[in-house]
């Protein structure tokens, strides 16, 4: 009977041993840290790392995330964005943008017992729900409003995220916070200002396309006429090279020719009879010859 007794009272002794450790062990997940809280001590210094721990039945444990958590605000069903959490905000020219937006958050690891603190002890997911998300909201409109509906859907989307990013990190970094990434990944607009902007694309498209044309034919107009004026220009310089060479070698025989040498020349060339010689004022011709005899 003893016995019986012992192995009951023993077996009472571990099940309340079990439910102890049940309900006093505590599993910190990889990239999270734990802040032990109690009525009597208040919030801990130490945090509680990766792993199993044993914690008293009198303190609280409360988990954040250190790890980069990727969260969505999103008119579609997509990671923590469980229903429409799409926000509107205004452009610059006032016009009603409806945003989707992802961002990446953590908590600093060497502040969460700050967290805790300034959240009255709220989880991380808590408040991830009710300030950081309603924030992100908020301030990413504040920048929003500096950038035209054409900006964001256009070429400078890269930089407004790039401003956004800064924008929210800078004033999520109070609160022991860390925004390291934020981008527009949907922007719609009304039909109208769809239009507009569309028709904007367009025409700038279209004078871009005209400007580049144009330019094509001024450069293909000078082209041409360099071309036309480099073969004037060899043809002219072709022609004084031919005139001048002419004139050297017309300079040459001058030179060349001696009162003696023309005289060789006639006396070569005479056909040995008398010349004739007709007068300038009259039908007259006069035969040398005769006079001579």
């Amino acid at each position: 009977m003893k016995g019986f007794v012992g192995a009951v009272t023993t077996g009472i002794i571990l099940f309340v041993v079990a439910i102890v450790l049940i309900i006093c062990t505590v599993k910190i997940p990889a990239g999270y840290v734990g802040v032990i809280y109690s009525m009597n001590g208040g919030v801990a210094e130490e945090t509680l790392s990766q792993g199993w721990h044993l914690v008293a039945p009198t303190k609280h444990v409360t988990k954040y995330t250190v790890g980069i958590e990727q969260s969505y605000l999103t008119s579609e069903d997509k990671g923590d964005s469980e229903k429409d959490e799409s926000f509107t905000a205004s452009s610059s020219e006032g016009k009603a943008v409806n945003i989707d937006l992802t961002f990446t958050y953590q908590y600093d690891a060497n502040r969460v017992s700050e967290v805790f603190t300034k959240f009255k002890g709220k989880s991380g997911e808590e408040v991830k729900d009710s300030f950081i998300k309603p924030n992100v909201i908020s301030w990413t409109k504040e920048v929003v409003s500096k950038y035209k509906v054409a900006d964001m859907l256009g070429e400078k989307r890269a930089d407004i995220n790039a401003e956004i990013t800064q924008y929210l990190a800078e004033k999520a970094d109070p609160y022991g916070i860390i925004i390291s990434n934020a981008s527009l990944i949907n922007i719609t607009v009304d039909e109208q200002t769809e239009k507009a902007i569309n028709d904007k694309i367009k025409a700038t498209q279209d004078a871009e396309r005209q400007a580049v044309e144009n330019q094509m034919n001024v450069d293909k107009a000078t082209a041409d006429a360099e071309a036309k004026r480099i073969a004037a220009q060899g043809e002219a310089d072709a022609l004084k090279i031919q005139a001048e060479a002419e004139a050297e070698a017309n300079a040459k025989v001058s030179e060349s020719l001696t009162d003696n040498i023309i005289r060789q020349q006639y006396i070569d060339k005479w056909n040995g009879q008398t010349p004739i010689y007709m007068g300038g004022d009259s039908d007259t011709i006069v035969d040398l010859g005769d006079i001579a005899q």
